[in-house]
């Protein structure tokens, strides 16, 4: 299978998502439209992966739209998707729902709470990595999928194919490490509190990446 990345600045990466794709045997392509304007066509697109960056979907940049014009021909395909950060929020403003500004900053570590059975055997509570202060909208044929203390639209699974998580699970502590060096300004003001020692002190917690594969496994079954 041939996986597809699109990857919005230097320091957000797939992180465990490539150790899943080589447990599977797929094959990975990473795209940086923002730096080079390249994307993969559809056609040649057996799943996607959006991953996080600084931009906003309403942001009035060529390529942002574009994107969206590959969502949509993958979800008129039924590929597998999954969006993270600004990938999900790339996904619901496909689907023509709103991304705004959430009810708080969320920069550091903080529990999230699983809201649907249609996932098998996800915990309860999970900690999360969290780097973002807009949110999406659910959309109606979606399932809420996590929330978090002080933003209900945490995560969601879209027809057995597609999931937005508004969060990170994908960083390992190399991968958080990159993020914290490269973009502490982005700390400031956050709800949670941390500082950037406090977020490097965290280890990145095991259950995290056990669930990431059974996501990404969901979306990938039957193919």
């Amino acid at each position: 299978m041939r996986i597809n990345v699109l990857q919005h600045t230097p320091n957000e990466g797939p992180g465990a998502i490539l150790d899943w794709a080589q447990i599977h045997n797929h094959q990975v392509y990473i795209y940086h439209p923002y730096r080079f304007g390249y994307l993969p066509t559809a056609e040649k697109t057996d799943m996607l992966v959006i991953l996080g960056g600084p931009m906003s979907p309403n942001d009035d940049l060529q390529w942002i739209k574009q994107e969206r014009e590959l969502i949509q021909g993958l979800l008129d395909r039924n590929v597998p998707m999954f969006g993270v950060c600004y990938g999900a929020q790339q996904i619901t403003k496909t689907l023509g729902y709103a991304v705004t500004k959430s009810p708080a900053k969320e920069v550091g570590w903080a529990p999230v709470y699983r809201k649907s059975m249609v996932i098998p055997d996800l915990p309860d509570e999970l900690l999360a990595l969290h780097w973002h202060e807009e949110m999406f909208e659910i959309p109606y044929e979606a399932q809420l999928l996590f929330s978090s203390k002080a933003v209900k639209n945490q995560g969601f699974v879209l027809n057995h194919r597609v999931i937005g998580l508004q969060f990170h699970f994908e960083p390992q502590a190399d991968n958080v490490r990159e993020m914290v060096v490269n973009d502490f300004p982005y700390i400031k003001n956050s709800v949670l509190g941390q500082s950037a020692t406090d977020i490097l002190k965290k280890t990145v917690p095991i259950e995290n990446k056990r669930v990431l594969f059974k996501m990404l496994d969901y979306i990938t079954e039957k193919l």
